[in-house]
């Protein structure tokens, strides 16, 4: 099978979602509203994951679907606090945790709009309870044990320690750093050294903590 783009992998991710919580795959139509697409060009992404050879489609059915092999590549456990891999099923008692992708400026961190797909996730896998996956881009916190393409787990609030790594949003946009505040100021810190420090200064008009971080979930 050839490798899926990011977009395709996300898909991937929503039909796999939608047939572990329902057990049948979405509409045309669905998708593209899931995606904030237009349904011809959800219709392209599935054409493409079927010529990759990860999903087959049934002409005339409005939800002829069907993942090759079973299911989409899932997530699998690493690293920083995940025990064990996560399971992308409905689990009993289980949490379900909505994966924002790139959230648009000035939204909500948790607008559908943002929303990418819905996992089922082991509760005992993180301690706080976590609230939802983001996906991280960029090398920032490598020393972290957090890389480009995690799935991190956050419990929401807008509180935070000193020390502790967070999600937060900066001039609109969303970043995960470890919080480095006190009286005097507020800085934002990489771990990694080819990263220079966010000031948050008085001519920052929008800062905002998100969140916690309390695992992450490498993909393969």
């Amino acid at each position: 099978m050839d490798t899926p783009t990011d977009r395709q992998q996300a898909i991937l991710d929503h039909l796999a979602a939608c047939l572990a919580a329902d057990g049948r795959p979405p509409t045309l139509a669905e998708l593209a509203r899931a995606f904030g697409i237009l349904p011809n060009a959800a219709r392209k992404h599935l054409q493409a994951l079927e010529a990759k050879g990860w999903i087959e489609l049934a002409a005339g059915k409005a939800r002829g679907i069907r993942l090759l092999g079973g299911r989409a590549p899932s997530p699998s456990s690493s690293g920083a606090s995940a025990a064990r891999a996560p399971r992308l099923r409905a689990l009993p008692g289980g949490l379900s945790l909505p994966l924002v992708g790139r959230v648009a400026a000035g939204s909500p961190i948790l607008s559908e709009g943002n929303i990418e797909a819905h996992f089922g996730l082991d509760p005992a896998l993180f301690r706080p309870r976590p609230h939802f996956l983001l996906r991280v881009e960029g090398q920032s916190m490598t020393g972290a044990g957090i890389l480009d393409g995690d799935l991190i787990a956050v419990h929401r609030t807008p509180v935070a320690d000193s020390g502790r790594i967070v999600v937060a949003r900066v001039e609109g946009e969303i970043t995960v750093k470890r919080l480095d505040a006190s009286p005097a100021r507020i800085r934002l810190l990489s771990e990694n050294p080819a990263f220079a420090p966010i000031e948050i200064g008085r001519d920052v008009s929008d800062f905002a903590i998100e969140g916690l971080y309390v695992g992450a979930i490498r993909r393969t």
